[in-house]
C-alpha cells in the first residue's frame, strides 16, 4: 500500500511538470519560429549589372537602288549593234547600243549644205547693203530701195542662224544613235536586240534597265512616335543603321541615315526613312528584304535586369533582391524602359546585386531562398561578368 501511494504522489507531481513543459514548447513554436523552420523557397536569380544600353528601333526594310534608269531611244531607228552583255556591270559613259547611223549622217550632210547656202546668200546680201549704203549717203537711190537691201541682209542673217540651229540638231540626232550608260551600275535583261526597230521615247518598250548597286539604299518605316528620336539623332550625326539578312547571315553595320520623309503616313502612322550603304561587294541587292536596326540613343550607366524580375503592383514596379543571408527583400524600382528580355532601371537596385527572376509567387519579404535551375536542381549564384562591371 505504501508503494502504491508513493507512486501516486510521483504521478501527481509529474503531471504539472509535463504540462508546464508542453506549454513552454508551444510558446517557442509560434508563427515566427515556424517560418524560420520552413524550407528555403527555390527561385531562379540573376545579377543586376550597370551598362550603357543603345536605344534601337527595329524594322523590316527593302533594298533599293539609289539610281535606276530605263534605257530608251531618243530617236527612231534600227538597232545596228548591241555592245552590252545583259547582267553585266557598266561604267558611266559605256556604249550600250548603236543605232543605224546612215539616215542621220545624210540628214547632217543636208544641214551642212543648207548652212553653206544660207551663208553665201547672207554674204551677198551684206555686200549689196554695203554698196548701196554709199549710194544712200550720196542720195543716189530712194529710201525705199535702200530699205529693201537692208531687209534682205537682215533676212539672210536670220536664215544663217536657222541653218546653224538645224545643223546642231542634226549633229545631236546623230549623237543619239550611240546610247551610253548614264552612270555606273548593273544592267538587267536585254529586251531588244540587233535589227529591232525602236521609236523615240516609246512608253511601251525599253532596251534595258540599269540599277546602281554601290552605294545602295535601304528604305524602311518606323512609328511616328519615334520621329523625335530620329530627328535628334540626325542632328547629332549619331543615327547608325545596321541591316541583316537572316537566311544568309548577311550583316552590314555601315549604314548612314540620310532621308526622312516629309510627312507621316496617316493610314499607318509610320514615317519612311532611307539609309545608305557603301555595298562595294554588291552583297545587298535591289528588291531584297532585310531586318533593319537603327540606333538613335544610348542610355548610359543604367542598371540592367531581366524583364521577368520586374513586377507591377499598385505601388509601381517592384522586384525581389536576395540579401547576403539568402533572404529576400522587396524593393521599389524606377524603370527607364523595357528592351526585349531586359529592363533598364534608374533606381532601386545596385550594380552586382542578385534579383529573383522566377518563383516570386511564393515569396514574402524575409523568406529564405535557394537558387534553382529550370528543372528544379540546385544552382549556384551566377557570377558577374567582368566586362559588365565596367559599365559598358
Amino acid at each position: 500500500m505504501k508503494s502504491r501511494r508513493a507512486a501516486l504522489r510521483v504521478v501527481t507531481v509529474a503531471l504539472p511538470l509535463v504540462a508546464l513543459a508542453l506549454l513552454a514548447a508551444c510558446g517557442r513554436s509560434g508563427p515566427g519560429r515556424a517560418a524560420a523552420a520552413a524550407p528555403p523557397v527555390p527561385v531562379q536569380v540573376a545579377r543586376a549589372l550597370r551598362a550603357d544600353v543603345p536605344r534601337l528601333l527595329e524594322s523590316i526594310g527593302n533594298v533599293q537602288a539609289l539610281r535606276s534608269v530605263t534605257i530608251k531611244s531618243q530617236v527612231d531607228g534600227i538597232i545596228a549593234r548591241v555592245n552590252l552583255k545583259e547582267g553585266a556591270d557598266v561604267e558611266a559613259g559605256d556604249l550600250l547600243v548603236t543605232l543605224d547611223r546612215r539616215p542621220f549622217e545624210n540628214s547632217l550632210r543636208v544641214a551642212r549644205a543648207d548652212l553653206a547656202n544660207a551663208r553665201a546668200q547672207a554674204d551677198q546680201a551684206q555686200a549689196d547693203l554695203d554698196r548701196y549704203q554709199r549710194l544712200n549717203q550720196q542720195a543716189a537711190i530712194s529710201k525705199e530701195e535702200f530699205a529693201q537691201f537692208q531687209t534682205r541682209a537682215d533676212t539672210t542673217r536670220a536664215a544663217v542662224q536657222a541653218r546653224e540651229a538645224a545643223l546642231a540638231s542634226a549633229e545631236l540626232q546623230l549623237g543619239y544613235t550611240e546610247i551610253r550608260a548614264p552612270f555606273a551600275g548593273r544592267a538587267g535583261q536585254m529586251l531588244l536586240h540587233e535589227g529591232a526597230l525602236v521609236k523615240a521615247n516609246d512608253a511601251n518598250t525599253s532596251i534595258v534597265t540599269i540599277n546602281q548597286l554601290a552605294p545602295i539604299a535601304v528604305a524602311y518605316t518606323v512609328p511616328e512616335n519615334s520621329l523625335g528620336l530620329i530627328r535628334a539623332a540626325l542632328a547629332e550625326h549619331r543615327a547608325a543603321v545596321t541591316v541583316a539578312e537572316r537566311a544568309s547571315g548577311l550583316v552590314r553595320t555601315d549604314g548612314r541615315l540620310g532621308f526622312v520623309d516629309n510627312a507621316v503616313d496617316p493610314t499607318t502612322g509610320t514615317i519612311t526613312l532611307k539609309a545608305q550603304f557603301d555595298n562595294a561587294d554588291h552583297a545587298l541587292w535591289p528588291g531584297q528584304f532585310v531586318h533593319v536596326t537603327t540606333e538613335v540613343e544610348i542610355d548610359r550607366g543604367v542598371i540592367v535586369v531581366p524583364t521577368t524580375a520586374v513586377q507591377t503592383s499598385q505601388n509601381g514596379s517592384t522586384l525581389y533582391v536576395v540579401k547576403a543571408d539568402q533572404t529576400v527583400e522587396l524593393r521599389q524600382v524606377k524603370v527607364v524602359r523595357t528592351d526585349g528580355d531586359r529592363t533598364l532601371l534608374a533606381a532601386g537596385v545596385a550594380d552586382g546585386e542578385t534579383v529573383v527572376t522566377d518563383g516570386q509567387l511564393r515569396l514574402l519579404p524575409g523568406v529564405k531562398v535557394e537558387f534553382a535551375t529550370l528543372d528544379g536542381a540546385a544552382a549556384a549564384l551566377p557570377a558577374a561578368p567582368a566586362a559588365a562591371k565596367g559599365g559598358e
